[in-house]
Parts: structure tokens; C-alpha cells; sequence
């Protein structure tokens, strides 16, 4: 076994290496780039090393670099983690070319899968089902819409060297293509230093089946079980679960099968993925399709750990060191159901826009970190941590684990109700809502699932504001409450010797302003008051943050959290985050200026859709922008014409930059 690795990631897959390591007595080297000198993997690893600047191509992308501190820190072996380095057969090769062992499979494997058209080229060789689609070499434009054309409409753009969902889009008919294809291509050049691409007919409610194999260099190979990852949006996971809900032990066999003939063809060592969209028949079976094979360790392993109680990374050490895989197939088990959640930073109701910023809160439930257990938190960040515009938005990993679906659902939504994050906007909200729906809740999966819920999940009423108003008050009164003493002049309860009691509470939500009083009566007895509406209210802390409101006859209990102005109310129905507003301070402020096209997070400018002197309508798009390695398109606030491009493709925007100047049409 290696004495010392180096760990060639960031956030939380490099805290999750580090944890198995220890456990096993391998020391760990980190590297890092400026901006996370002081992140939580440089401290979980024993030793760390910067490797460049804040962008990824100036650090973790930088394989040079990376080898010369695993030969400075005399590390044995690199793990690369998910993502950066992980399928990159030239830097694979360059690890082997200066001795130090790759956690991973050999470069040609990698070489073979990471170009998804040649892929698919050996899978069929190899007698491993694939959908309908061009694959060929030839990119000429012109050609690829004619391969669209054939293969019929709804079809789907894929970066060839692509992966994560970027690169990728659905294409519904011939007049959208080429907008499409261009989009893309520059998504999948910025991504992965290669904009070529296949095109696939489009599965209309397909389900996303991945079967987990693993191979050792004595000619071994097994798979783990499959995990089912329907639930997406803009083609990136949002949960996945273990094992895959319907799935029969036949159909289960078949597919581990075809995914070990597609690790055998290429002659693969190491943990790996090999991913199938599945569509089901009139039977109610599945049928199934090899989409890609990703040649690493996959984001959602922790719930095959969970159903088959082994820990992925310790067998990665292993067959890397040269060992036989620790067990044959027949000695697999599946054991419960596993769900993990995803989440991240960014605005669901913004069409998932990432969200950057300091974490002020991250509360997360009773849970054990990097190992397997009945509620497990994979996170690589901490509070005070800021999330930034560099690298992918993910906060965490949830992963739940009960004896059947049921019990892990439930378990699921027990673990995100405990979790509180004020800050970025998160999805931990919108989770709740997806689990809770009648599709995901009755395992009806497919890859629509959050589009044909579109109601239940974007559409739910938010909190009402005299809830959000109460968990205000109550949170003031606790706080003031903390400091009386045995003085009855410190008391803050309202009394007075004559007369009544007025305090006013200035709150704003999603840009509105609302004002609520608490009213005290001559005996001290409250009263919540929100224009004409009025509700007598009562009060009780239940320490850190916890509050019983009583709004009339209704009791609540809310959990309120955050950092100077900005709070965030938690409570069973959803969550709400707003702004305590001193009017004091805040008298002199400026009136925003209107008329302009602001940048909704950091990002580089990719494109814009408009000319000086263009006339524009609302909602029509003018901007595309690149912000945590994806592309997202900014419309029109309102109708206007364009007056001025204040940038240059190609420059960075801070959020909030004035992308261009609108003027009356």
C-alpha cells in the first residue's frame, strides 16, 4: 500500500480521499489555488502545496504543476478525484512517464471513452446496445444538420470530450439547430478543449441508469450495482438513488453484464462508470441504450457505499497498489435504499442561476462525514467559507440510507428540513419540494420529471409574510430577552406605566417592502400588525435560533438564522430569505438607476445578442455569459433600444456589472 498520495481536486471529493487515507495510515498531500489557501481540503490533508492562481486553468487544470508537487512532497501516487484532471489521459500517461502511479485506469482507456463517438465506435463492437445517432468525425456544420434531419427531431447535441451536462443540448426542431450546435460548441471548447460533437435521437422520457464496475490489473472485473439519476435539470444530477426504483434482478443482470463488456473492451482498471438511458416499454420493463462511460470515481458513489456497505475510494487504493479487487460478484449484496441530494449554490427560481457569496450559515443535521451511515454529509466547505465564481457550485452531498425507499425518503426529507444556509441562494428548498411531489415520491422517473412538475416546484405559494413578520419579532424578542437582568428597568417586554407600545420592524422580501408593527396593550399583551391585517402573537426561544410562534390560534415553529441585515426564515412549509431594514441607516441611500442590463452573478462575457441601436423587446435574449463553466443566456428587462455595450467579449463581470445601457425605443 502507498505511504503518500497526492490529491489532485479541491472542495469535498479531496476531503473525501483525505478521510478514507487516514483511515488506512497513507499520508495525504493537498494542492491548492490562491484562492483556497485556507480551504477545508488543505487542512483535512497532512501536507499542502500551492499550485497557481485562482482560475482553474491557472491551478488544477495545470497537470505540470501537479506533478512537480506530488515528486516535491515524494508522494507515490495522485488521485484525481471528479472533475479537472480525472479523465485526462495525457496527464494519466504523464504520471506513469514520471513514476508516480495515476488512481485511475490505464491512459488508453480513458483515450478510448473520453471521446464519446469513438466510444460508442467500440461499443458496438463489443455488442453493447446504442441509440440511434451520428458519430462520425466529419464536424462540418452543414453535414451535422443533415445527420439531425435523418435521424428526425428531437435530437440531442453532445459535446464528444464532454461530460457533467455541459456541451449539451435538446434540440426540438431544424430552424433551432444551428443556434444550438453553435452554443455547444463554444460550451464544450471552454470546457474541455474540444468542440466536436455527436448527435443522438432524443429519448423522450428517459430515465438515466448507471451501473458502478470496477476492474484490478489481475483481469478482475465487477460491477456494483446501479444507481438511478433522472432527476435533472439543465442536464446535471440533482438526486440520485441506489438501487435504480422497478428495476428487476433480470433486467439488472443484463445491464451489469453489458457494463462489464464495456470495461472489458477496453481493458479497464479502476472505478468506473458506465452510463444507459433507459426508456420503459408497454410491459413496464426497460429497455436500455449505452450513453457514455466516465473513466473516475462518480459525484454520487456514496449511495452504492451505502446499499453495499464498502467504501469505493479504499478499493480505487487498493487495486492502484496493485492488489485484486476484495471480492468476486457473487459476493455482492444489495442492502436498503440510498438517496443523495445535491446541494448547491444557486437560485432554482432563476433558472438554477449559480449564486456566489460568503456562506454566513451552513447547519446541517446529526450526520457522519465521508462514511457510510443512516444520514451521511459530504461537504468541502464550512461556514464563513465563501462560494466563488471559479468552480462548480455544489456545497454538499446529503446521503440518506434506510431499509427500504420509504424509510429513505423519509429520512431524506427529515435531514434537508435540519439543514440551514444563509448566504448564496441554495436549492435546499427546492429539494424538499421535488421529493415531495407525487412523481418522485411513486419512483415515476425520468429526465422531465422536474419540467412535468413545474407546478408543484415552481409555482408553491411562499411563506406568508405574517409568518415570516412573527419569526422576525420573535427573534428580536429572544435577543433582547438574552440581556435582561435583575434590573426591572432591563426588562424589554413592552410594560409601560401609562398607555401602550409600538415598535416598528421594516422587512423586505424578494424586493418588496413590507412594514409590521408589535403592538403592546397598557398589560404588556402583543399584538402583530401588517397593514390592516392584525393577529395577537406570542412567543417562545428555543435556543439557536428555534422559535414557537403563535399567530392566533396557529402555532409554528421557525428557525431563524443569519448575518448582519440579511436572515433567512426556516419553517415547515419552506423557507424565506429576507432583508431587516434600518430605515435610519439607510435614508440616504441612492435610488438605483434603471434602464440597464446587470450581470445576475461573476462571469465572463461569451457573447452579445444585440447591437448598438438595436430595438429589443422584454425577455428577448442580449447577452450570454460563462459562469461556473456553464453558458447562461440574459434577456431583456424590459423593451428598449440597445444605447451602449459598456463590455467586451470576453471581459469579466463582477455581479451586478452593467452589461449594456437600454434607452426608450
Amino acid at each position: 500500500m502507498f505511504k503518500k498520495i497526492l490529491i489532485a481536486n479541491r472542495g469535498e471529493i479531496a476531503c473525501r480521499v483525505a478521510a478514507t487515507a487516514r483511515r488506512l495510515g497513507i499520508r495525504t498531500v493537498a494542492v491548492y489555488a490562491d484562492i483556497d489557501a485556507h480551504a477545508k481540503h488543505v487542512l483535512a490533508c497532512d501536507e499542502a502545496v500551492r499550485i497557481g492562481g485562482d482560475a482553474p486553468g491557472e491551478s488544477y487544470l495545470c497537470g505540470e504543476r501537479v506533478i512537480e508537487a506530488a515528486r516535491a512532497s515524494g508522494a507515490d501516487a495522485i488521485h484525481p478525484g471528479y472533475g479537472f484532471l480525472s479523465e485526462n489521459a495525457g496527464f494519466a500517461q504523464a504520471c506513469a512517464d514520471a513514476g508516480i502511479v495515476f488512481i485511475g485506469p490505464p491512459p488508453a482507456a480513458i483515450h478510448a471513452m473520453g471521446l464519446k463517438s469513438e466510444s460508442k465506435r467500440l461499443m458496438e463492437a463489443a455488442g453493447v446496445p446504442l441509440v440511434p445517432g451520428y458519430h462520425g468525425v466529419d464536424q462540418d456544420p452543414a453535414l451535422l444538420r443533415r445527420e439531425a434531419d435523418r435521424i428526425g427531431y428531437p435530437v440531442l447535441i453532445k459535446a464528444s470530450a464532454g461530460g457533467g451536462g455541459k456541451g449539451m443540448r435538446v434540440v426540438e426542431s431544424a430552424d433551432a439547430f444551428d443556434a444550438a450546435l453553435a452554443s455547444c460548441r463554444r460550451e464544450a471548447s471552454s470546457s474541455f478543449g474540444n468542440d466536436a460533437v455527436l448527435i443522438e435521437r432524443y429519448v423522450t422520457r428517459p430515465r438515466h441508469v448507471e451501473i458502478q464496475v470496477f476492474g484490478d490489473t489481475h483481469g478482475n472485473l465487477v460491477h456494483l450495482f446501479e444507481r438511478d439519476c433522472s432527476v435533472q435539470r439543465r442536464h446535471q444530477k440533482v438526486l440520485e438513488e441506489a438501487p435504480a426504483p422497478g428495476l428487476g434482478e433480470a433486467r439488472r443482470r443484463e445491464m451489469g453484464a453489458a457494463a462489464i463488456a464495456a470495461a472489458r473492451a477496453v481493458g479497464y482498471v479502476g472505478a468506473g462508470t458506465v452510463e444507459f438511458i433507459a426508456e420503459p416499454t408497454e410491459s413496464g420493463d426497460l429497455r436500455f441504450w449505452f450513453m457514455e462511460m466516465n473513466t473516475r470515481l462518480q459525484v454520487e458513489h456514496p449511495v452504492t457505499e451505502a446499499i453495499t456497505g464498502l467504501d469505493l475510494v479504499e478499493w480505487q487504493l487498493r487495486v492502484a497498489a496493485g492488489e485484486a479487487l476484495p471480492l468476486t460478484q457473487d459476493e455482492l449484496r444489495i442492502r436498503g435504499h440510498s438517496i443523495e441530494a445535491r446541494i448547491c449554490a444557486e437560485n432554482p427560481d432563476a433558472n438554477f442561476m449559480p449564486s456566489t457569496g460568503r456562506l454566513d450559515v451552513f447547519r446541517v443535521p446529526d450526520a457522519t462525514e465521508f462514511d457510510r451511515a443512516p444520514v451521511r454529509i459530504d461537504a468541502g466547505v464550512r461556514e464563513g467559507d465563501t462560494i466563488s465564481p471559479f468552480y462548480d457550485p455544489m456545497i454538499a452531498k446529503l446521503i440518506v440510507w434506510g431499509a427500504d425507499r420509504a424509510e429513505a425518503l423519509a429520512r431524506l426529507d427529515q435531514a434537508l428540513a435540519a439543514t440551514h444556509l444563509v448566504g448564496p441562494h441554495t436549492n435546499v428548498a427546492f429539494l424538499r419540494r421535488v421529493i415531495a411531489t407525487r412523481s418522485f415520491a411513486g419512483a415515476d422517473l425520468d429526465t422531465a420529471l422536474i419540467e412535468r412538475e413545474r407546478a408543484a416546484l415552481f409555482e408553491a405559494p411562499p411563506l406568508a409574510v405574517e409568518l415570516v413578520a412573527g419569526a422576525v419579532v420573535a427573534d428580536a424578542i429572544a435577543a433582547e430577552r438574552a440581556l435582561e437582568g435583575a434590573d426591572p428597568w432591563s426588562r424589554r417586554d413592552g410594560w409601560r406605566l401609562h398607555g401602550s407600545a409600538l415598535r416598528r420592524f421594516d422587512i423586505e422580501i424578494d424586493g418588496t417592502h413590507h412594514v409590521a408593527r408589535l403592538e403592546r396593550s397598557r398589560d404588556g399583551a402583543p399584538t402583530l400588525a401588517l397593514g390592516e391585517r392584525r393577529w395577537p402573537i406570542e412567543v417562545a426561544a428555543r435556543g439557536a435560533g428555534r422559535h414557537d410562534v403563535t399567530l392566533g390560534e396557529a402555532r409554528h415553529a421557525v428557525t431563524v438564522l443569519g448575518a448582519g441585515e440579511q436572515l433567512a426564515v426556516f419553517a415547515a412549509d419552506g423557507t424565506a430569505r429576507l432583508r431587516l431594514v434600518d430605515p435610519i441607516a439607510h435614508a440616504r441611500d441612492a435610488a438605483t438607476p434603471e434602464g440597464g442590463l446587470s450581470a445576475p452573478m461573476p462571469g465572463k462575457v461569451v457573447a452579445f445578442l444585440a447591437g448598438v441601436g438595436d430595438r429589443v423587446e422584454a425577455g428577448q435574449p442580449l447577452a450570454v455569459m460563462e459562469a461556473m463553466k456553464m453558458e447562461h443566456t440574459i434577456t431583456a428587462p424590459h423593451a428598449g433600444r440597445v444605447k451602449e455595450l459598456l463590455y467586451a467579449v470576453g471581459d469579466q463581470v463582477a455581479e451586478g456589472g452593467e452589461l449594456l445601457s437600454l434607452e426608450p425605443a
